[in-house]
């Protein structure tokens, strides 16, 4: 796993030993990068379930002001901060050991809002609906701003917030 181009281009990521952590595949990142385009440019990010930090650490590398990594799990938290040592990004990244429903209800409060927000729970277990309704409620995504995330086939979502 790398970082596919911009300041940290071709940086290797440390990655998981086991396979509690389902990091994106190098060829899926690059497809979604390729999607959002330049919405990557200053924009304020965060990546919740952050596993390796991959995504959000793409989005600095690719020119984003900054990203907020949040995680539950204390081996994912050190990925992350080792991935933002080799990247160099340190000034830009915050990490956040904390369980994602509650880093939203903490963000809200701290009146944080974000240009791209990047999901990628646990497959099965519901997570993804109720980050989505919580997202809905808590307005942290800004008005033209955009939620990337991936989720089961058989874990449906709230269509409402769809649009």
């Amino acid at each position: 796993m790398r970082i596919i181009t911009g300041s940290a281009k071709g940086t290797k990521l440390k990655t998981p030993r086991s396979f509690d952590v389902r990091p994106t595949a190098d060829r899926v990142k690059e497809s979604i990068f390729n999607i959002l385009g330049s919405v990557v440019l200053d924009a304020d990010v965060l990546d919740l379930f952050a596993g390796t930090g991959n995504l959000g650490l793409e989005a600095v590398s690719r020119g984003a002001k900054s990203a907020i990594f949040v995680d539950n799990s204390p081996a994912s938290i050190a990925l992350i901060k080792e991935n933002i040592i080799r990247t160099k990004s340190a000034d830009r990244t915050h990490v956040y050991k904390s369980d994602a429903l509650r880093y939203i209800d903490r963000a809200a409060q701290l009146g944080q809002n974000f240009d791209l927000i990047f999901c990628d729970p646990p497959y099965n277990k519901g997570l993804a609906t109720a980050v989505v309704e919580k997202l809905d409620s808590r307005l942290l995504l800004r008005e033209s701003g955009l939620l990337v995330i991936e989720h089961s086939r058989r874990e449906a979502i709230n269509d409402n917030f769809l649009t």
